[in-house]
């Protein structure tokens, strides 16, 4: 996918991710599946989880957060169900230093970025 007709991001870092994997020519797709991890007994859905980004060729999902590490147990707790439920799925979590390291390695120098929680 490219930013020619940039979808409906949650937060100003997914828009910068998107700008690396397109500057590198990697393929992506933004929350294009959402899995089931709980549902009630009668089916509904009670949680879900849909990472932010698709890699195809890599088949791997990422999610990016830039939550402090004291606060992001519940995404924690989400890949952890998603990995139980779908073995086969390949996810990646990208922390906030992760994020911050990406950021200074690209020249993007917007700290504030980091500051409103994903």
């Amino acid at each position: 996918m490219s930013l020619d007709v940039p979808p409906p991001f949650a937060h100003p870092v997914e828009v910068e991710f998107a700008r690396i994997l397109d500057f590198y020519g990697i393929p992506w797709e933004y929350e294009p599946r959402t899995f089931v991890l709980a549902s009630d007994a009668r089916g509904s859905v009670t949680q879900a989880f849909s990472p932010d980004f698709y890699l195809p060729d890599q088949d791997l999902y990422v999610e990016l957060t830039t939550m402090l590490s004291n606060q992001i147990r519940h995404k924690n707790r989400k890949i952890k169900r998603l990995r139980e439920l779908y073995p086969e799925i390949n996810i990646k979590l990208f922390k906030r230093g992760d994020i911050r390291s990406l950021m200074i390695k690209f020249g993007i120098d917007d700290a504030d970025m980091l500051h409103n929680e994903l």
